[in-house]
């Protein structure tokens, strides 16, 4: 399934340099020592009554980055608690809002414009909330000293999201390549690391053929067809994703997501919960191993630029459930 699914397009040749050693990334932490990190994040959020669960992200986070290298230097995550609690509180009042007035309109026997007015506003809030949350990320996370920062703003991604979900109604989900690839482009061409600006420069109409296949296959594979797909989809949004002039190369496969998830659904079943630390080390060091960038980069000549940024869209997102830069 997976020669079936392969494109002939999803990779760069002519923009990597062969004769260069492709710059690796690894992760070096272990199943264990994330599990001592659960146990006490999730002791200390039970006796706080759900208050530290916002210091315990940043604590996982600041492990997981710290254990992420590439080149052999690690990464580093730079929030705190406290800004995610703040950040918090700010999405629930918008949310709340927006389920109040929903609630009065419904009071008042408005329920059609309760309705309307319900949906306008989760359309208006997804897009912050992406915006929002890539924007925080990226501004705490740092390599070598040097942060990353995003510097989309909210109008065009909010025009993109209608667009797309418009379209896609319309073609009955046939756009669905289409808007990944243009929502994959304004998320990876906004994004920088310090003086650096990454590029994207794939299309949707090279995904939709293979788009076409997996959706005629769903119902004799029983769906599983989706996981082949996703495996396509991964390696085409990286080897079409660049910096400074070196590709990202991508060797995930169906077969090792499929394993992958298995086995670590498996994991967890059966430990009742307690494995999901494993579960997460293995799916990090699973996709670590399987991306490299490939070409010349000069990363001396990159600078820092920081920007500033709030929580807010992090939190925002986790309500909402916005999945943040996907695939």
């Amino acid at each position: 399934m997976d020669q079936a699914l392969r494109s002939p397009l999803a990779s760069k040749p002519a923009a990597v340099s062969s004769s260069s050693a492709p710059y690796r990334l690894s992760f070096h932490g272990s199943g264990g020592e994330l599990f001592g990190i659960f146990i006490l994040n999730l002791l200390k959020t039970i006796l706080t009554l759900g208050v530290y669960y916002f210091w315990a992200k940043v604590k996982t986070r600041q492990y997981l980055w710290g254990q992420t290298a590439f080149t052999g230097d690690r990464f580093g995550f730079h929030g705190t608690g406290k800004e995610l609690l703040l950040g918090y509180l700010k999405a629930v009042v918008a949310f709340g809002a927006l389920v109040l007035i929903q609630w009065f309109l419904s009071l008042a026997e408005q329920q059609i414009l309760a309705v309307l007015v319900f949906w306008a506003g989760l359309i208006a809030l997804w897009p912050l909330a992406l915006i929002g949350a890539v924007r925080y990320r990226l501004s705490r996370t740092s390599w070598r000293g040097i942060r990353f920062s995003f510097r989309g703003e909210y109008q065009p991604m909010l025009w993109l999201f209608v667009r797309g979900v418009l379209l896609m109604a319309l073609t009955l989900g046939l756009y669905y390549p289409f808007y990944q690839t243009n929502l994959r482009r304004f998320l990876i061409e906004h994004s920088a690391f310090g003086s650096t600006v990454f590029k994207f420069d794939g299309q949707g109409n090279e995904l939709f053929g293979k788009f076409i296949l997996a959706v005629l296959l769903t119902i004799p594979t029983l769906g599983a067809v989706w996981i082949w797909y996703t495996a396509l989809q991964r390696r085409y949004n990286w080897d079409h994703t660049s910096v400074a002039g070196a590709y990202f190369h991508s060797t995930v496969t169906g077969w090792g997501l499929f394993g992958l998830a298995l086995f670590n659904l498996l994991m967890i079943i059966f430990s009742l919960g307690l494995a999901l630390p494993w579960a997460t080390v293995r799916t990090l060091r699973y996709n670590c191993s399987n991306l490299v960038l490939q070409g010349l980069l000069d990363l001396d000549s990159i600078t820092q630029q920081t920007q500033a940024a709030t929580p807010t869209g992090e939190e925002l997102a986790d309500l909402l459930g916005v999945d943040v830069l996907p695939g």
